[in-house]
């Protein structure tokens, strides 16, 4: 059964804090407490200061760039090349020779 809790004398700044999260996070204050608290319970979990690091399970954008850096080492081709040839083959030399897709004019 659920259980109603209630935090008595919250200091206006944290309360601002909760509100400003919640609303990052596109939830409801009630949602936001809740989404903490559920957090907070899980076994071995670590409390994470605001702003810092992504979510849990979540990657870094440091750590997907390097993730990215090393499955390729040397970085990637451009893709112009690739589209033109996906072009091409579908319209053929109609579109090198016109800029236009067939049946356009």
């Amino acid at each position: 059964m659920p259980v109603n809790l209630s935090i008595k004398n919250v200091p206006d700044a944290i309360a601002d804090t909760l509100r400003s999260r919640a609303q990052r996070n596109h939830r409801s204050l009630q949602r936001e407490l809740m989404a903490i608290l559920e957090q907070a319970v899980q076994p071995g979990a670590q409390p994470r200061p605001e702003g810092h690091g992504p979510p849990p399970g979540r990657l870094s954008i440091e750590e997907v760039v390097e993730r990215a850096r090393r499955l390729f080492p040397q970085g990637t081709p451009s893709s112009v090349g690739l589209i033109r040839e996906q072009r091409d083959g579908r319209y053929g030399g109609h579109w090198a020779r016109t800029g236009r897709n067939p049946g356009e004019g």
